[in-house]
């Protein structure tokens, strides 16, 4: 790898690139604007203790750890950790900042995070996520209302054909009871449930076996269940597990109140979400054309607790929006380019304040910086900007005190007094 390149799993994005994920930014922020959710910005890094233990085993290994520094550098222990996510970084907000807060507190958070993953197509250790949360509400409305803002998100950035699979922690665990697995094994059979879309129900049975301690019987039975997405099989498995019934509700109310989706939302037996902290109903979205999930959320009653704050009910979800963003079709997306160029032949003074005039009157105006005084050479500068129209003050411009105008797709060229300039530009460009 070059020397110049980017750290694996890392990317530059030039100009072009980072418009487009700004408007897809925007994009989602104003819909959770929409929705009555306030933004939140955390820092890049919490302290360790803050995020540890709160993702379940596989992922609190990819926590990119910070050494401790200073006089305490030698110890080659780490104190820090780049954000896994934003949902742990909010309940630590609840806890710190929890009184100044309304109840419910309603958030959103768009920004980047970093798992030290290993990098592949489509996956990177730095990406970014959108997030929106509910803290406070125990009402099943919160739940849908994230759901149908996600919704609407995904239909915004051009996703249409989507589906939310639901499940619930509640039911899943009532199932493990039904299979007789003890309560203080359920997030490890868990974890291990959750890969059966990854490596099949067979491979699930033997780490059940192997590394959860289920007898082999059980742990080919459950995990074929699971896998077969049997919602009658499961429902009649569940019949007689008060957990399993009150998870069977959660998702019955769940898809109720997103009744407006129509099938874009169903119950979905296979989909376990791995993460130890949701405690209720739960989903993930899944998109034609589209790898692995491409939203997923769900709700997490006791997580602000667990850090310290207040025992406050929670709920919310992301947008996989990297995953979008990398299978849009940017082929005919045109380079965004300058309103107005201007070349620099002389009356630099002049020059820089009609570029002022412009700027204010919300243009995007570039001024030529080059060496060369040759009119040909600015004016190749100016195609290589893509602009719209050049400015041209040369010798008899500044004597009679106009500018030439110059159409930059036409090539057709005329006068305009410099007083009246900046006025001109604006009725050219129709703003």
């Amino acid at each position: 790898m070059a020397k110049s390149a980017a750290p694996s799993g890392t990317r530059d994005f030039l100009a072009d690139d980072l418009r487009r994920r700004r408007a897809a930014f925007t994009t989602v922020s104003d819909i959770f604007e929409r929705y009555g959710f306030d933004p939140l910005e955390t820092p890049a890094f919490e302290r360790l203790e803050v995020l540890t233990g709160k993702y379940g085993e596989e992922a609190s290994q990819l926590l990119f750890k910070i050494l401790r520094r200073g006089v305490h550098e030698a110890s080659g222990k780490p104190d820090l950790a780049l954000r896994y996510d934003h949902t742990v970084p909010l309940a630590r907000v609840i806890g710190t900042h929890g009184a100044k807060l309304p109840n419910p507190y309603k958030r959103y958070a768009i920004g980047p995070v970093w798992r030290a993953d290993r990098p592949q197509e489509g996956r990177f250790r730095e990406f970014v996520q959108c997030d929106i949360d509910t803290v406070g509400s125990s009402s099943p409305l919160a739940d849908a209302e994230v759901v149908l803002a996600l919704a609407e998100s995904l239909d915004a950035l051009g996703v249409n054909r989507f589906r939310f699979l639901v499940n619930s922690r509640e039911a899943l665990r009532g199932l493990l009871e039904v299979y007789g697995v003890a309560e203080d094994n359920g997030d490890g059979v868990l974890a291990t449930l959750d890969k059966l879309d990854k490596v099949g129900a067979g491979a699930v049975a033997k780490e059940l076996v192997d590394e959860r301690g289920l007898d082999v019987a059980s742990a080919e039975r459950l995990a074929e269940d699971v896998a077969s997405d049997d919602q009658d099989l499961i429902r009649s498995k569940l019949a007689t597990s008060e957990r399993g019934q009150r998870g069977l509700a959660q998702i019955d109310s769940l898809l109720e109140l997103t009744a407006s989706l129509g099938d874009r939302a169903v119950f979905a037996p296979r989909m376990v979400r791995g993460l130890d902290y949701y405690t209720g109903a739960i989903y993930e979205v899944e998109a034609e054309g589209f790898p692995g999930s491409i939203a997923a959320g769900g709700r997490y009653d006791g997580l602000v607790a667990s850090l310290g704050g207040p025992d406050m009910p929670a709920c919310g979800g992301s947008i996989g929006i990297e995953r979008i963003l990398a299978m849009q079709d940017t082929g005919d997306a045109p380079a965004v380019g300058l309103d107005v160029a201007i070349t620099v032949l002389g009356g630099q003074a002049e020059l820089m304040k009609l570029a002022s005039e412009l700027r204010a009157q919300g243009l995007r105006v570039g001024t030529y910086l080059g060496s060369s005084g040759k009119l040909g050479k600015q004016l190749q500068w100016a195609n290589a900007q893509n602009a719209r129209f050049a400015v041209i003050f040369g010798s008899e411009e500044q004597e009679s005190g106009e500018i030439t105008v110059r159409d930059m797709i036409s090539g057709d060229q005329s006068r305009v007094l410099l007083v009246q300039a900046s006025d001109d530009l604006r009725e050219r460009l129709g703003r």
